[in-house]
């Protein structure tokens, strides 16, 4: 049975996918003390370089490696794709056309 281990009744720690669940972190008690280690921690800041040419040309390098893991189609499937797009929005400026005919000629009727 999902959710079972083994059929003994006792929940099972795994999510469905396999892997097992993530502890949730515990808040501090609202209104309360803080805790011992809530007052001892500082907040983790990133040190971003303060050169804005730095981050721009780090950013680029980004950009360019992201571009080199994407798959690009071939020339049959631009074709494909472009030739589906194409059909479809040969499709809905048909049909909005239609339904605006339709509602011009009801309102022409029904007020003259």
């Amino acid at each position: 049975m999902p959710g079972l281990a083994g059929g003994d009744g006792t929940a099972d720690t795994s999510t469905p996918s396999g892997k097992p669940r993530r502890k949730h972190h515990r808040r501090p008690p609202a209104g309360g003390k803080p805790t011992a280690s809530s007052t001892t921690s500082k907040p983790v800041t990133k040190t971003h370089p303060k050169n804005l040419v730095t981050r721009v040309h780090r950013f680029l390098r980004q950009v360019i490696a992201e571009l080199r893991k994407v798959i690009w189609p071939n020339r049959t499937q631009m074709i494909t794709y472009t030739s589906v797009v194409l059909v479809f929005v040969v499709f809905m400026v048909t049909f909005i056309g239609v339904l605006d005919l339709v509602v011009i000629k009801g309102v022409t009727w029904l007020f003259g």
